[in-house]
């Protein structure tokens, strides 16, 4: 079956597993998220949920958002998204239902999704990890991105790597372990680390990878 819900970074740390080795985690606070929608194959084409995540001021709300949110007696939410469900699973997902970090164990496998942290304008060996020119003989050349085409062809090709805007963009992370799901504290504790910055949105699935 596959579970999904959404979460906020709270930051990395540290915990100890059975035989003491010391494992890196990140902590999210996950939850308590509510099912605003569900899409089923014969009225949308596709089986899916919708989940909400975070209050937010009713007043900060428009009309129609406020009435969809209504429909499944939810008062306001600050993140809307959706989730591909299998459509023999819909009928566990009734709108209004509460998802909570415990609907995950520790064991499970699972895939996290979001916006990497911005670095700004990067240059070719930060953003692309190209090699950088000599640093003797005068060749005052040491950071750039290297030939762009002589005489032929006469122009830069579409695709060329080069210097730019550096992160900022979606990034999935697969197959990372649950060491530690709360449900009464909202916490879920994932092995390894998570992209963006703390108290940026996360996605958390199961995993599509076996």
């Amino acid at each position: 079956m596959s579970k999904a819900i959404l979460a906020r970074k709270v930051g990395m740390t540290q915990v100890y597993d059975e035989q003491g080795h010391a494992l890196p985690v990140t902590v999210l606070e996950a939850g308590p998220c509510y099912v605003i929608q569900v899409k089923s194959a014969a009225s949308d084409g596709y089986s899916s949920i919708q989940i909400g995540f975070k209050e937010k001021k009713e007043r900060q709300i428009n009309r129609p958002l406020r009435g969809h949110l209504k429909q499944a007696g939810v008062k306001s939410c600050r993140y809307l998204r959706e989730f591909r469900v299998d459509e023999k699973n819909l009928s566990e997902y009734p709108p209004g239902r509460e998802l909570r970090a415990d609907m995950f164990s520790a064991g499970d496998y699972v895939d996290v999704s979001a916006v990497s942290r911005g670095k700004g304008f990067a240059g070719s060996i930060k953003r692309l990890g190209f090699a950088r020119g000599p640093r003797t003989h005068g060749s005052r050349y040491h950071r750039g991105p290297g030939s762009l085409g002589a005489v032929d062809p006469g122009r830069v090709f579409k695709g060329r790597p080069l210097p730019g805007r550096m992160g900022g963009s979606r990034r999935t992370v697969q197959n990372l372990r649950v060491v530690q799901a709360d449900g009464d504290k909202n916490i879920l504790v994932i092995r390894g680390s998570v992209p963006g910055p703390r108290g940026g949105l996360v996605e958390v699935k199961t995993t599509t990878r076996k």
